[in-house]
């Protein structure tokens, strides 16, 4: 197998969630397309048809200021007079189909691994998040159950002793 251009663990730290979708920005794929990023936003906007609002959106001042914030690698971006477009996994796939160059192929497999790596970590967590979850209610209905038995304990050592009869020998002359 050759060796990718960016490896798949570099391009999940390249995925964002923004808006409720996990995205990539054009800047990060422009340069592992090897392409520089106005020549990556001219294609798509001369294909404009194949990216709809669900594969492609412009970020806001405040995304694009909150992202460049929490990236190094963007700190760049601050001073663009644009703000940067966010592909979602469906317009990085469309991206294939506009970029034609062998490099962009390889990298958008690639990238398409990334995207369904994060899929599957994303859902083993959420199946770690459930079952803790159930634990959570196993222990506290365990609690409540050994409480109950405590308090029982603490019942029986304190219940009064009634004076009754003694049972056993008495020794003549000796009271009890």
């Amino acid at each position: 197998m050759k060796k990718l251009i960016v490896p798949v663990p570099e391009m999940t730290r390249r995925i964002f969630l923004i808006r409720g979708h996990r995205v990539m920005i054009d800047r990060d794929l422009a340069e592992m397309y090897g392409i520089k990023t106005h020549v990556l936003n001219q294609a798509v906007t001369r294909n404009a048809k194949r990216f709809p609002d669900d594969f492609m959106f412009r970020l806001t001042k405040e995304e694009a200021g909150k992202l460049i914030t929490n990236c190094d690698n963007l700190l760049s971006l601050k001073y663009s007079p644009t703000t940067p477009r966010a592909f979602t996994e469906q317009g990085v796939a469309m991206l294939s189909s506009v970029l034609k160059s062998e490099c962009a192929i390889e990298v958008n497999i690639a990238i398409m691994r990334a995207f369904v790596r994060i899929r599957e970590l994303a859902s083993t967590h959420k199946t770690i998040l459930r079952k803790l979850e159930d634990l959570e209610r196993k222990s506290a209905s365990h609690d409540v159950k050994i409480e109950a038995i405590f308090e029982a304990i603490k019942e029986l050592i304190t219940i009064d002793k009634k004076p009754g009869r003694t049972i056993g020998f008495r020794q003549s002359g000796v009271k009890p």
